[in-house]
Order: C-alpha cells, then sequence, then structure tokens
C-alpha cells in the first residue's frame, strides 16, 4: 500500500493565526507516514508553497494546514491547477466551512439547525443585539478556527470591546447566542462519523489555551448521551457536512441547547491532528490508531483519483 502513494508532501505552518497549531500538527502526521513506510516530505508552506512542490515533483499532498490559505480553498485551488490529489476537501467546501456565517446561510437553506447569529459592524446598535440574542452571547471572527479572537461576553455592553477585538483577526464578525446544553464535536473519515466526543472546558470557554494547552479540559468519548441521542447528532454532521460539499476528512461541532437539542457551530475540513486534538481521539475510540488514521486519510486521495476517471 505505502508504494501507491508514492512521493508524499505534507504542507504544515503556512501564514494563517493558526501557524503554530499546524507545525505540530504537520509533524506528527509526518512521523506517522514515515513510520508506516510512506515517501513523505514535511513542506513548512510559505508564499511560494507551488512552486516547492513542482520542484519536488510529489504525487500527492497532506494538508495540514490550519485556517486561512490552508483551509479556505486557496491551497487547494493551487492544487486542482497543478493536478495533484490532496487530502481534505475541495475549493468549494473549504471556503465554506473557513466561512463561519456563509456555512450557517447555507445550512439554514437546508433546514438544519444553527444557533441565531448576527453580522457585526461598526454602527450596529450593540445593545439591541444584546437584547436580541440574550448574555452571555458569544463574539467571534468569521473567518478564524481555534477559537482565536473569540470572546463570550457575559456582562451588559461588553459586545462593543469584543467586536473590536475580534475585528483585529477579520473584517467580519459575528454575534452568535449562546446554547448551554452542552459543546460536542463528530469527527467524519471517508464518509463516516466516528464517535462523537463531549468537550468540557475547565475555564469559561473552549478557547485556543484549551484547545491546545490545558491539561484540565475534559474529553469525553464516549459523549455520555444515549445511543438514540448520539445517532442523532452523527446523522446531523454527515448531512451538515455534505451539505457544504465535504469530503475526506473533517469534524463538525455540536451546540446542544437547554432541551437537548443539536445546532450546528461550525464546520472543521482540516481539523487539529496534535496530542490534543479531537479527530485522533474519535478514531482511537472506534478502534483506530495515529498512525492508521493518517494512512486512511492519505488513501481517500487514491479513492478520489480512481472517482474521477
Amino acid at each position: 500500500m505505502s508504494k501507491s502513494f508514492g512521493s508524499v508532501a505534507v504542507l504544515m505552518g503556512g501564514w494563517s493565526a493558526e501557524r503554530e497549531v499546524s507545525l505540530k500538527s504537520g509533524n506528527a502526521v509526518l512521523a506517522a507516514l514515515k513510520r508506516q513506510g510512506i515517501q513523505a516530505t514535511g513542506i513548512d508552506a510559505g508564499r511560494d508553497v507551488v512552486q516547492q512542490l513542482q520542484q519536488g515533483r510529489y504525487d500527492r499532498v497532506f494538508i495540514v494546514l490550519h485556517g486561512r490559505g490552508g483551509e479556505d480553498g486557496t491551497v487547494q485551488g493551487a492544487l486542482e491547477l497543478l493536478g495533484m490529489p490532496y487530502t481534505g476537501s475541495g475549493v468549494l467546501a473549504s471556503a465554506l466551512g473557513m466561512d463561519k456565517w456563509r456555512s450557517k446561510l447555507v445550512w439554514q437553506a437546508a433546514g438544519l439547525p444553527t444557533p441565531e447569529c448576527v453580522v457585526l459592524d461598526a454602527q450596529s446598535n450593540f445593545s439591541a443585539v444584546e437584547g436580541r440574542l440574550g448574555l452571555p452571547l458569544f463574539v467571534k471572527p468569521a473567518n478564524e478556527g481555534s477559537s482565536i479572537g473569540v470572546t463570550k461576553v457575559s456582562d451588559p455592553d461588553g459586545t462593543r470591546v469584543a467586536y473590536e477585538s475580534a475585528l483585529r483577526f477579520d473584517r467580519l464578525v459575528l454575534a452568535e447566542r449562546y446554547l448551554g446544553g452542552g459543546e460536542y464535536t463528530v469527527p467524519i473519515l471517508a464518509g463516516v462519523a466516528l464517535p462523537a466526543i463531549r468537550i468540557v472546558p475547565a475555564g469559561e470557554f473552549y478557547d485556543y489555551e484549551a484547545k491546545y494547552f490545558r491539561d484540565d479540559t475534559r474529553y469525553l468519548c464516549p459523549c455520555g448521551l444515549g445511543d438514540r441521542q448520539e445517532h442523532e447528532l452523527r446523522s446531523l454532521a454527515l448531512r451538515a457536512f455534505e451539505v457544504l460539499g465535504g469530503r475526506g476528512w473533517g469534524r463538525v461541532d455540536i451546540l446542544l441547547d437547554n432541551d437537548g437539542h443539536p445546532h450546528l457551530l461550525e464546520a472543521n475540513t482540516v481539523p487539529g491532528m496534535t496530542d490534543h486534538s479531537l479527530v485522533p481521539m474519535a478514531a482511537k475510540q472506534a478502534g483506530i490508531d495515529f498512525d492508521a488514521l493518517c494512512v486512511r486519510i492519505l488513501q481517500t486521495t487514491l479513492e478520489a483519483q480512481h472517482a474521477s476517471v
């Protein structure tokens, strides 16, 4: 099997705000592929990434770039032009998944539940937004991942300050209704929803520190829901990923309201692959170790090639 992959470029790093996380993920994937006898080379992607790939004469690409430039359809478009197979979703699904507002619009059009949100700008009536969505609420950049720039607003008149903070990361900023019934995530691998994970942060919410550095965040897998409710979560995640056009692998984050009803939070088309990451955790629960997971993700590039012939 390893020979059928040929020469593999593992793209990591990049220039987004998630660069450091991407380097951790990429190096973990690179080591796993090498342990499995796959001819893999790590590339810290810069603006000259197309030239790097052309010069290396690679057969396929394992994308582990998080955030803008790597998860938003940019590098996917370049690889399409090069005719080089790559892991994960294509241009459209990558772009939609990166944009939290537009992915919500697509889900709403498909009749799928997602927390109510309001697009903010400098002229917004922030008090009215707080009145409409209630407190607490979340303010977030629409096109960042890893909870970068996200603020949980609990006090009246705090939304304006949170908006100005988020504006440092993106011109498109959302205020989103808080749902307090629990946070879950459902990884997806080759059209199959893996076991759901419940995320229980020790702090105010599941922020950047909790995701990658704190050791007191609790991850429950099995997630503690009954079979029927977990099946509902997994089915909703698959449908949400499908509606965006997702393929290969990814992760869909879901919130429950106080009545236990699920609402789609966001889709991740290049999830983290660090020692704190959730896709490897769910895969392990399903009996797939980290090395096998990386190989299985890479294998989807062969399947995509065969489907396009």
